[in-house]
């Protein structure tokens, strides 16, 4: 077994192992089992890091070229292959899951939930983990498919045991919109399975095997894209994310936001643009019409909203708008603008909620109106959060502005009054954001303190496990916003790759 494929059996099993590890103490242990879960979820990220793309590309027409891959028989009576491969669409995501899931479990070693069990909690998040890397990862149709719903349970239990109080018809909500998205992503996996004769994505990408009629293509990316549109999730499917993000605990609804939506956007290019790309031409202008109008909604969704993780959920809605206008454009430009706008969002996102839960730990309230002052009380807490909000909003220099400047860009590239138009829409979207972010700081941060905010005493400081999970995240957003290349760089070449099938 080369290196490269003994790095990606460990991105998997090192997680899988760690969650056994945590759990399986006992309960007196439970600071043990926490630590536990760190240490693989730590070790899970350093091997990430090791991977390397070859020294040269390989010469092929496949869209999709992995840098190291490793194919072995799962089922041969099934013709079914564990295929796992890592390319430059996928290792930022891989690294982007690897870190939030450490960053995590790394908080949970200083805060815990209640009812307390961290080291469950700990596991769940490595067992999420384990099922977000298996997508990013996987090279076949079924084997995605089984990762993809990985996640499923996991998730419903870190919600529906650790979360608020109405966490349980949250949780419900989350299950079912799941499952409705997993039962069309089988669907069209069969469609393109029994179409093509393969299941496996570095094939389907390769312009020699048999491609599927322009019918069944059109037929297979409706039924995928919806799948992953629930996950991603887009405009009208959106209605489970403030529900569950709400009623998440903090470490829930990092990663619920960071990466797990992420599967949804790397779904939707991955897998149903790359293997039925006629259908992805043909249904193009939907897909950014109903992008332009998550855009469009999520800011003034945001502007009427009066709880912060309420706020920061629906953003997500708006700004994953963007990600989907990108990839419908099908230009080298938009692909790149969505690749880094997943990645920006995952970061900063991911920092928005952690600020967010260490608000509401102190103050037991989420409530804009009873957050008043938080500048003069607890500046440093303020400070990062307006740190953060700006970055949300795409102020240049932060990670959050060449994913939507670019979807913009890219709208516009493809031209036509349609795109244009969409193209204007989407930068009125942006001009939404920055209203509701700026309206959410004058109501947090500015004014007199209120009288939650003045009694934070010496809980206004940031804490030890805040200052571990949250300055990583905070270096990331200054340097992929002054440094694209460091997502662009890896991604170009199967981006190029992609665009070409498209003529663009």
């Amino acid at each position: 077994m080369t290196t490269g494929q003994t790095l990606l059996l460990a991105t998997l099993l090192l997680p899988a192992i760690g969650a056994l590890a945590a759990a399986g103490l006992p309960a007196r242990l439970d600071r043990a089992g926490r630590v536990t879960g760190t240490v693989f979820a730590a070790a899970t990220f350093g091997v990430t890091l090791l991977f390397r793309p070859p020294d040269a590309a390989p010469a092929t027409d496949a869209r999709i070229a992995p840098w190291t891959e490793l194919d072995l028989p799962w089922a041969p009576a099934l013709s079914l292959r564990f295929h796992l491969g890592i390319d430059g669409i996928s290792y930022p995501l891989v690294v982007l899951t690897a870190l939030l899931t450490m960053l995590c479990c790394a908080y949970c070693l200083w805060r815990v939930p209640e009812p307390g069990r961290g080291r469950l909690l700990v596991a769940l998040l490595l067992v999420l983990q384990v099922g977000i890397q298996g997508v990013f990862l996987s090279l076949d149709l079924v084997l995605f498919f089984v990762f993809f719903e990985v996640v499923l349970l996991p998730m419903y239990a870190v919600i529906a045991v650790w979360g608020g109080p109405d966490r349980r018809r949250a949780a419900r909500k989350f299950v079912l919109y799941t499952l409705f998205g997993s039962v069309l992503l089988l669907v069209g996996v069969f469609v393109v399975v029994s179409a093509s004769g393969t299941g496996d994505l570095v094939a389907l990408g390769d312009p020699a095997v048999r491609p599927m009629t322009a019918g069944m293509q059109l037929l297979a990316f409706v039924l995928l894209a919806v799948a992953f549109a629930v996950k991603s999730p887009l405009w009208p499917l959106h209605t489970w994310l403030p529900a569950a993000h709400t009623e998440a605990p903090t470490v829930g609804s990092v990663i619920l936001a960071g990466v797990l939506l992420k599967m949804g956007t790397y779904g939707l290019l991955r897998v149903a643009v790359g293997v039925a790309p006629d259908g992805a031409a043909r249904s193009a202008p939907v897909l950014a019409i109903l992008a332009t109008a998550a855009i469009i909604a999520g800011g003034l969704i945001c502007l009427a909203q009066t709880e912060l993780k309420r706020l920061i959920a629906y953003s997500s809605v708006g700004h994953m708008g963007f990600v989907l206008l990108g990839i419908a454009t099908l230009t080298a430009t938009g692909l790149q603008a969505a690749l880094i706008g997943n990645i920006a969002h995952g970061i900063v996102t991911g920092l928005l909620f952690f600020i967010a839960g260490g608000i509401k730990d102190r103050l037991h309230t989420g409530e804009l109106d009873r957050l008043g002052g938080l500048r003069e009380t607890a500046p440093a807490l303020s400070g990062v959060l307006a740190y953060a909000a700006i970055a949300s909003l795409g102020l240049p220099g932060l990670a959050g502005f060449w994913g939507e400047a670019f979807a913009v860009v890219a709208a516009f590239e493809r031209g036509g009054p349609l795109w244009i138009t969409l193209g204007v829409l989407a930068a009125v979207g942006a001009a939404l954001a920055a209203a509701y972010f700026l309206r959410l700081l004058r109501r947090v941060t500015h004014g007199p303190a209120t009288s939650a905010v003045a009694g934070l005493g010496a809980h206004a400081r940031l804490g030890p496990g805040e200052l571990v999970a949250w300055s990583p995240l905070v270096v990331l957003t200054l340097a992929l916003g002054i440094l694209p290349p460091l997502v662009l760089s890896y991604s170009a070449d199967p981006v190029a790759a992609l665009a070409e099938v498209f003529g663009r």
